[in-house]
């Protein structure tokens, strides 16, 4: 069997307090390289949590999770850090771009952590907004771009860093239904690329893009219909 690019075994989540609440409970996932995968459920489900395990942004408090095959439970944050930077892009609802930087600028930041020289940076980035499609916006400042002009610099700060992984949070969440379908065109292209996509969100028409289907319910993981099934 392959090494999976991401393989969940019977993680669980509680956060501690005098109320303490479990947010998920013994999921086992296994995502295989090159997949594209989307993890619906309603608000509160678990959604969030799991997509912050996954990226190496929180730790499970049972179970175990292995990245490329590599356990996660006793990695010190240097690595973390190391392997957020180096094989895992993020695409927030909320684009989270910084103001009064350009779309290359943006972009750019999403090298930061991997000490590439500044020209590189800025050529990296050049490329990714080709790749995007928004060569001509390279300059546009956030406040003068479009909602699927944002997101997609968001995607393209997610790829500069050329990730095994591409993570994304209700990427058209903030998008009205033309930016959405761009968007989601997109994330259409990088999975053909080879690109392993992992998506949540509560739209069935978002996750009927993807290949497999996932879906927590107070913290358990159930298997869902395949995509051809789902009613858009």
């Amino acid at each position: 069997m392959t090494t999976a690019a991401v393989e969940l075994i019977d993680v669980g989540k509680v956060y501690p307090g005098k109320s303490p609440v479990t947010a998920l409970r013994d999921c086992s996932l296994r995502v295989e390289r090159g997949a594209y995968l989307a993890i619906m459920g309603r608000s509160g489900s678990g959604k969030s949590t799991m997509l912050n395990i996954i990226g190496l942004l929180d730790e499970p408090t049972s179970g175990e999770y292995l990245l490329d095959g590599e356990p996660t439970a006793d990695l010190g944050e240097s690595r973390r850090c190391a392997l957020r930077a180096h094989r895992i892009g993020f695409v927030f609802q909320a684009f989270h771009l910084i103001g009064f930087r350009s779309a290359v600028e943006n972009v750019a930041t999403g090298l930061l952590h991997q000490r590439v020289p500044r020209r590189e940076r800025r050529a990296r980035a050049a490329e990714a907004l080709e790749q995007v499609g928004l060569t001509h916006r390279a300059w546009a400042t956030p406040n003068e771009l479009s909602g699927g002009e944002r997101q997609r610099v968001a995607i393209a700060r997610a790829l500069v860093r050329r990730p095994a992984l591409v993570l994304c949070d209700e990427p058209t969440g903030n998008l009205d239904t033309a930016s959405g379908e761009q968007v989601l065109d997109l994330l259409d292209e990088l999975h053909d690329q080879g690109q392993t996509v992992l998506t949540i969100t509560h739209d069935e028409s978002v996750a009927a893009r993807a290949e497999r289907i996932v879906r927590l319910d107070d913290g358990r993981l159930d298997e869902s219909t395949p995509t051809s099934q789902v009613a858009v």
